[in-house]
């Protein structure tokens, strides 16, 4: 029986091919012999003599191939606008999947690594549907400027900015999504200058990332919070070079394997003639750099400009500013979209919870609407639900309980509503709390089905809210679920969980009835919207019903499930985003 072959790309020129030597050697010592290994070198022009001293390393069961690629280039790139980019060697791991149409998986690394872990283990990584596997760029994390210019140029979260020098790519997916056609439209509208084709796999693979292990691409010019015996594969990125700086961290790991390869001697020479005028020069290229990120980030026709001031609807363009700004001013509970007039809903105007017959019909008609209004959104793509997980959690109530949802678009109930169904728990009717002025001031569909499908609205008229409270108070005795928004606010596509309002938890608290907290995570779809955004795909997340303490005073009670809630909805932000929850505000007591 033949053994898995695992493909293996590194990408230089004549020059570099000294230090791919020391990373393939280090990849082959520590490598599994359960499999074959193919280790490509792509590139364009390195000469015969080159390739010897690194066929040089070949054994049984790894074999290196020299893949001049200038032919394949221009085959899948024919009717690209790329320019001149595809002559150099950064940017052929962006050509892997194309180039080589055979694959469903590979393995990219630069050649600037040494690899001490299993580089089988890698592979055999599952990436499901994800585009690429891949590792946290920390420059852009630990410095503030790489930071601003990820986040305000490029238009990924800093946190969420991978670093390419080591790639696990889902060939297929690579190929079905057209992502060499993304990338000639990208380049065609923008130069990226900072980190270059880096900056354009971000861009294009945003939320599509599968996050390996950081030690799978240690990055010694940067602080990480393990022994660097750990680190699997070990890159020394920017200007840490052990072949220029002999007190590099991680350089004796380095020398060990290169003393192991031909390339040794040159190599050596390569840090004794090193001059303290190139290392000068080395200090001003990272200055250089540092400077180049800011420029860009201020730049007034940067990417993310150019794009809010051409493509995106500017309705929403000034929403977003208007979200970052209340963040910055701590205003948190503030809507940031104009509601329509508000008219005070007086008691005589509301009978919650009951239906006569001609407001069963208005709602019967409401919910067929909805349904009907909501299937439409699936099917044209507008409304995504990806996944619901835990949603066993809700199946299992035997209780009314009050059901918590982070608030960030008009349809998000929507999404409450469908897990609601998929819970299938038909004697347990569900309701939803809505402001005011939705019920009173809502125009057209929208405003008939604020009035009509099982809403609660609440009311700047004190008797109103005594009605309110005795209806929440029953609804809930009656084994029913109500929908809550405890941050208050609606901010449109923030994924952050905003700070808790206490209203939930006292309803919940005072009924004695679990809160069900459910939390939505967002991720960019291939589907661009009408405004200019891509429209969201949803993750509802189900957490375990938090039950109220009661051996606790009131003013405790209420607290102490406001606070698991919101813990709750932090961990899963941290963990599906892969980032800690920070607000970017100037008052921290705020939040």
């Amino acid at each position: 029986m033949s053994k898995l072959n695992i493909p293996i790309f590194y990408a230089c020129d004549d020059a570099f091919v000294k230090y791919t030597m020391v990373s393939i050697h280090s990849l082959i010592t520590n490598a599994s012999r359960d499999y074959d290994y193919t280790i490509y070198i792509l590139h364009t022009s390195i000469r015969e003599k080159t390739r010897r001293h690194a066929m040089e390393l070949e054994q049984d069961g790894f074999k290196i191939v020299f893949t001049d690629v200038s032919d394949r280039l221009n085959e899948v790139t024919k009717d690209l606008p790329v320019r001149d980019y595809y002559s150099k060697a950064t940017y052929f791991r962006l050509f892997i999947a194309d180039m080589f149409p055979q694959l469903e998986k590979a393995i990219y690394i630069d050649s600037d690594t040494v690899v001490q872990g299993d580089i089988s283990e890698l592979y055999l990584t599952d990436l499901k549907k994800y585009w690429l596997g891949a590792c946290h760029e920390q420059a852009m994390v630990q410095t503030d400027h790489y930071g601003k210019y990820a986040e305000k140029v490029v238009g990924v979260s800093r946190y969420n900015f991978f670093n390419a020098g080591v790639l696990l790519i889902n060939c297929v997916v690579f190929r079905e999504s057209g992502l060499l056609k993304k990338f000639a439209q990208r380049l065609s509208e923008y130069d990226f200058v900072v980190t270059q084709d880096e900056d354009y796999l971000n861009l294009i693979c945003k939320d599509h990332i599968f996050w390996l292990d950081q030690r799978w691409n240690t990055e010694v010019y940067c602080d990480f919070d393990y022994p660097i015996e750990e680190a699997k594969i070990i890159h020394y990125i920017m200007v840490s070079k052990p072949w220029h700086y002999e007190d590099c961290q991680g350089g004796d790991i380095f020398w060990k394997y290169a003393a192991q390869t031909s390339a040794y001697t040159e190599l050596r020479e390569e840090l004794e003639n090193y001059t303290d005028e190139e290392r000068s020069r080395d200090e001003q290229v990272m200055f250089n750099l540092i400077e180049l990120a800011k420029q860009e980030t201020e730049r007034d026709d940067n990417y993310q400009q150019q794009l809010n001031k051409s493509v995106r609807a500017k309705d929403r363009v000034e929403i977003l500013e208007k979200i970052a700004q209340y963040e910055r001013e701590g205003r948190f509970s503030e809507d940031v979209e104009n509601d329509p007039p508000s008219r005070t809903l007086m008691p005589d105007k509301i009978k919650y919870g009951t239906k006569g017959i001609k407001k069963r019909v208005k709602s019967k008609l409401a919910f067929a609407a909805a349904r009907y209004f909501v299937n439409s959104l699936i099917e044209d793509k507008k409304l995504i639900i990806k996944e619901i997980k835990g949603i066993e959690n809700f199946k299992n109530l035997n209780t009314g309980a009050i059901i918590t949802c982070n608030h960030f678009n008009a349809f998000d109930s929507f999404a409450i509503q469908l897990a609601y169904d998929a819970a299938e728990q038909p004697d347990r009717r569900f309701y939803r709390v809505i402001r005011e002025g939705n019920y009173t001031s809502f125009p057209g569909f929208y405003g008939f089905l604020m009035r009509n499908c099982d809403t609660l609205p609440l009311s700047s008229n004190l008797g109103t809210m005594k009605k309110f409270m005795t209806a929440v108070d029953e609804l809930l005795a009656q084994g029913h679920y109500i929908l809550v928004y405890p941050e208050q606010s609606m901010w449109w596509n923030y994924r952050k969980p905003k700070p808790l309002k206490n209203g939930a938890y006292i309803f919940a608290y005072r009924n004695n009835v679990p809160v069900l907290p459910c939390f939505i995570t967002m991720k960019d779809s291939d589907i661009m919207g009408d405004d200019g955004f891509y429209v969201q795909e949803y993750t509802i997340h189900i957490g375990k019903p938090i039950y109220p303490d009661k051996s606790l005073s009131y003013r405790e009670g209420v607290k102490d499930m406001l606070d698991k809630n919101y813990n709750l909805w932090k961990e899963i932000y941290e963990r599906e985003y892969h980032m800690p929850l920070v607000y970017d505000t100037e008052n921290p007591d705020a939040v």
